[in-house]
């Protein structure tokens, strides 16, 4: 994957379209950190490629997700502490929202 600078991308504009069109995808930096990943896209592919990588980011964020749970021990507990956690959510919001129709 090719790499550019914020600054490559600000002044050589023609060199970061013309690399998007034969790597495919190329990484943003600033200051040597990564901060985006650019992929080339036209009128036909933009959707598609949103789509793919809505999904992507999804998957990313489920993965921390579940990386926080693992680090927390919250993925052993069982689906009765599960409905338990749930029920006791519920009945806090219901008085709440009784209060809410009185008013």
């Amino acid at each position: 994957m090719k790499t550019f600078t914020i600054r490559d991308f600000r002044t050589r504009p023609r060199a970061v379209r013309e690399a998007l069109a034969k790597e495919s995808k190329a990484l943003l930096t600033v200051s040597g950190r990564p901060v985006a990943v650019l992929l080339p896209v036209n009128a036909e592919t933009y959707d598609q490629t949103l789509d793919v990588v809505g999904r992507a980011q999804a998957l990313q964020v489920l993965n921390q997700i579940r990386q926080r749970a693992a680090a927390t021990g919250r993925n052993r507990i069982g689906m009765r502490e599960i409905d338990a956690e749930i029920d006791a959510a519920r009945r806090e919001v219901a008085p709440r929202k009784r209060r809410a129709r009185r008013a």
